[in-house]
């Protein structure tokens, strides 16, 4: 079963321990690693989240696939995790780990989801013009909906900003709608 206050308790604990070791990057870079092996690989993660696999096994798998390509602050964390039979929550860990990393480091996910794919300048241009005015680095993930037909819908965090045609059009309706004449009055 998954617990969020779980994962955000371990990961507190790897953060603050890198922290005082001052290997903060290196476990961030690992941690993004350990994460991309391991939501690629579904062999791994049905081990990683099966009950029926043996803890010794288990711990097997984290020396043979991590053991040299993490830092040893990293490497002793994961096989913690194994040995106290957390290893079902390893992602949502290493996501709670990412969060405490990006805020700490004034890091913000933009998500931008266009009509057409954005070229690379076009990104840039919109990375540049989000961090022109605040303290934020942003992190752009694009997305591409055809259904928008043209414009953008940018999210950060809880904010939406949607220039998209397809909402402009469906606002056009709403209005049109309200609008409408109705015979007898």
């Amino acid at each position: 079963m998954k617990n969020p206050k779980l994962a955000s308790r371990y990961a507190g604990a790897l953060y603050n321990f890198a922290l005082e070791s001052e290997n903060v990057d290196n476990v961030y870079h690992d941690i993004l690693h350990i994460q991309e092996i391991v939501s690629a690989h579904k062999e791994l993660k049905t081990i990683f989240e099966s009950p029926v696999v043996h803890q010794d096994k288990k711990q097997n798998v984290v020396r043979e696939v991590f053991q040299n390509h993490l830092c040893e602050t990293t490497y002793r964390f994961f096989s913690l995790v194994v040995k106290k039979r957390r290893e079902p929550q390893l992602l949502m860990i290493c996501n709670q780990f990412i969060k405490l990393y990006y805020q700490n480091h004034n890091i913000k996910e933009a998500h931008i989801t266009s009509a057409t794919p954005l070229s690379d300048k076009m990104i840039q241009y919109i990375k540049d013009y989000l961090e022109k005015d605040t303290p934020f680095t942003f992190i752009i993930y694009p997305s591409v909906d055809p259904k928008l037909i043209g414009g953008l819908v940018v999210r950060i965090d809880d904010f939406n900003f949607d220039a998209s045609i397809q909402t402009k059009i469906n606002k056009l309706k709403a209005e049109f709608s309200q609008n409408a004449y109705t015979p007898g009055f």
